[in-house]
């Protein structure tokens, strides 16, 4: 078996990677990248990537997990992918070990962003799981190629690095048990810096590994409790009620507030999502002034309501 190397923009489920702040400029992998399906529903983050693209959870957490953290993340990971979802994290000890592991239990697809160039694979304690995720039709992969990470300071940093990529194609990260220290927080951090939506499990604030996911929630994670919630977001449908009769009632009445409900029927729930969306697609000469005047008003007339984790969703 040999690896192969892509471009982002080569491909149609690594294409996102291309919009990352420091973008890749070509990925190294083994095994076998996803391709659209045919069935998948469109993206809210990315709506011209069209339908197919194979919706895809990150799962992260610490190298120390305990059992309660164990026990969460294979069997969120297992319900997930039993549902077509592809499981992605960065293949360490721990959280991120289990999440793949869970995922394979379900003959699900599970895809690993390495810290380590491609021919590394480490931990070596992993060598085995790396064989069932390339075994089961995943993949795993690396910006890096043999040679490229001899200076030992760069290979601290290509773990922080490789961070954005697990987030970035993801269509929701969840965090299971990390310290107030853990690199889990980072993949966090990107995903809140792009738009992902974050999920983090609560813990016992007196227990270490809990802190970090505890203090998520102060930054706009919404809790999980089960994988339900992930797959709500995932596969929310629109509601019934039409934009038009919206406004018959006098629910919505200017042009702005009818282009964040539309908005918000394409999927999309964050504010910066939603001023992407209207400027793209319906806009370009919307801004966050307008934004805020209109989803205010929405909000008083009880037309939309913000939830916890900063989204939006309609209420009526």
């Amino acid at each position: 078996m040999e690896y192969k190397d892509i471009k982002p923009e080569n491909s149609a489920y690594l294409e996102r990677l291309k919009y990352l702040a420091e973008p890749p400029e070509k990925l190294y992998y083994w095994g076998k990248i996803p391709e659209f399906d045919g069935e998948t529903e469109v993206s809210p983050r990315f709506p011209d990537e069209g339908v197919g693209r194979p919706k895809t959870v990150a799962i992260v957490g610490s190298r120390k997990m305990t059992p309660y953290g164990e026990s969460i993340a294979y069997k969120t990971a297992a319900d997930l992918a039993a549902r077509g979802v592809i499981i992605v994290s960065g293949m360490a000890l721990g959280i991120d070990a289990m999440a793949h592991r869970g995922a394979l239990s379900v003959r699900g697809r599970t895809i690993a962003f390495l810290g380590t160039e491609i021919t590394n694979i480490y931990p070596r304690q992993n060598r085995e799981l790396f064989s069932r995720i390339i075994d089961s039709g995943g993949a795993v992969l690396s910006e890096y190629n043999q040679g490229e990470l001899m200076d030992c300071r760069l290979k601290t940093d290509s773990f922080l690095k490789r961070n954005r990529l697990i987030s970035g194609v993801a269509d929701a990260v969840i965090v299971i048990e990390a310290d107030v220290k853990s690199g889990s927080l980072n993949t966090a951090g990107h995903a809140l810096s792009q738009g992902v939506p974050l999920f983090a499990v609560p813990g016992d604030i007196n227990r270490q590994m809990s802190q970090g996911c505890n203090r998520l929630f102060n930054k706009g994670a919404a809790a999980l409790l089960s994988a339900d919630d992930v797959l709500e977001i995932l596969y929310k449908k629109p509601r019934k009620k039409t934009i038009k009769n919206l406004v018959s009632k006098k629910l919505v009445k200017t042009p702005d507030e009818e282009k964040i409900l539309k908005a918000l029927q394409s999927g999309v729930r964050y504010n910066e999502e939603i001023l992407m969306f209207i400027k793209s697609f319906l806009d370009p000469n919307f801004n966050a002034s307008k934004f805020l005047i209109a989803a205010t008003t929405l909000e008083i007339r009880g037309v939309i309501k913000k939830m916890d984790g900063g989204q939006w969703v309609l209420s009526c």
